[in-house]
């Protein structure tokens, strides 16, 4: 059986092991490589890493929907699809004898898009999970095949919510595999009307509003870290806010402004509280915990100071 993987970032990585693991891969397809850093190298994405460990051919197309033909060539029996990042054409959802196959980090029709482990965090999710599915003409919108829920906990970032999310993800695909293969797996049509979508993070949305509930603050922190992190500004400066804490004390004061400074961090009134800011980044300095900023320049030269 021929299978051509598709994917980019970390988060498919686990997934194509799992495949490699236990199948035979003929073709990686990747984003193109992307210039980083100060000195701007190029630098290849993480699937085409592990691919190239393996001495798999991989393509690397800059608009898949105009340059797909490789792909064809392989004759693929099945193609799967994990954050590769660009819509799949129809020409090759339709080619594959068992389909094309995607592994979608949310309980679908939960959360459709390109962050949904940002906004499962962000918007204050219970659970969210892997789903197997059948791809479409739509954005994730195809037929389920398998689910498996993760609950979201508190001590839960980004970071940590997307690796349980990445092992899950590769163990589901590898125990739904089989039934695929055979024919015999299930195929739910998702609910329309449960509908809710995760569509890539803005810039400005990194930006958090005081005026907001402690919580919906501690999620919108916890769901940006550690990269690309939540930010505030401060002296005009933008200022990272890596983590938080959520302290059940009422201060007077405007929301925003530091009221506090206690052993574990600063303290910054909001709506309906205070949160305690945990590791920050200051513009222009590393990573430090809050307590130690407040140590180079005063207690009482950044109390009243205000987040804007």
């Amino acid at each position: 059986m021929k299978i051509v993987f598709m994917g980019t970032p970390d988060f498919a990585v686990n997934v194509l092991q799992g495949l490699i693991d236990n199948y035979e891969v003929s073709l990686v397809v990747s984003q193109p490589d992307k210039m980083v850093g100060r000195h701007r190298e190029l630098v290849n994405t993480p699937v085409k890493e592990l691919a190239i460990k393996y001495n798999i051919d991989v393509f690397q197309p800059e608009k898949i929907k105009d340059n797909y033909k490789t792909i064809l060539d392989y004759k693929p029996d099945l193609i799967i699809t994990c954050a590769y990042g660009q819509i799949i054409p129809k020409e090759l959802l339709d080619y594959p004898k068992y389909g094309c196959i995607n592994v979608h980090a949310s309980l679908l029709p939960k959360l459709r898009g390109g962050a949904p482990i940002h906004k499962a965090l962000i918007d204050g999710y219970e659970k969210t999970g892997i789903t197997i599915m059948y791809m479409d003409e739509k954005m994730d919108s195809g037929d389920i095949i398998k689910q498996e829920e993760v609950i979201i906990e508190d001590s839960d970032n980004l970071e940590s919510l997307y690796n349980k999310l990445s092992l899950l993800g590769s163990k589901l695909l590898i125990d739904t595999l089989p039934s695929i293969i055979a024919g015999t797996n299930d195929r739910i049509k998702q609910d329309e009307k449960e509908v809710t979508y995760a569509f890539n993070i803005k810039r400005e949305e990194e930006r958090i509003n005081f005026n907001l509930e402690s919580r919906a603050i501690f999620n919108l922190v916890r769901g940006l870290s550690p990269i690309p992190a939540a930010n505030a500004l401060f002296d005009d400066k933008e200022m990272k806010i890596y983590n938080c804490t959520i302290l059940d004390k009422k201060y007077s004061g405007q929301c925003g402004e530091i009221v506090d400074v206690i052993k574990t961090g600063i303290v910054v009134k909001t709506l309906d509280g205070a949160i305690v800011l945990g590791d920050i980044k200051p513009f222009g300095k590393k990573r430090m915990d809050s307590y130690s900023f407040v140590n180079g320049i005063g207690k009482d030269k950044i109390i009243g100071k205000v987040f804007e």
